[in-house]
């Protein structure tokens, strides 16, 4: 069965850092797409980060690029976001993707496997 767990997420102050993790187990995702969509109340789900597979090139929400850093550690089968400068607006319930053609467009729907999400609270 496969699972992704999230964790790191918790209540900041606005300007604060988080690092947001995700450990897959279950099957290996060496070579799958992983990545990060959000969902604040009330809205739906939005594409934040992506990392491919072949050649681990990054792909981010136009509003996070400068703020935001996606990493994965294959050996380990995790994926990480570390938020930086955050805004009351990153606000949301962070869930991990694994799996799936959802980069290119970043699609949701295109997502094989999610995590539980872990949410990121940013007071202002």
């Amino acid at each position: 069965q496969v699972q992704l767990v999230e964790s790191g997420g918790g209540l900041v102050q606005a300007g604060g850092s988080l690092r947001l993790s995700c450990v897959a187990s279950g099957r290996t995702f060496s070579s799958s797409n992983m990545g990060w969509f959000r969902q604040a109340p009330g809205k739906e789900r939005e594409f934040v980060a992506a990392i491919s597979w072949s050649d681990y090139r990054t792909y981010y929400k136009e509003s996070v690029k400068d703020r935001f850093t996606i990493s994965r550690d294959n050996t380990n089968n995790a994926v990480y976001l570390q938020l930086n400068s955050l805004k009351s607006e990153d606000t949301a319930v962070y869930y991990c993707a694994a799996g799936g053609s959802f980069v290119v467009p970043p699609t949701a729907s295109r997502v094989a496997y999610w995590g539980k999400g872990t949410l990121v609270t940013v007071s202002s």
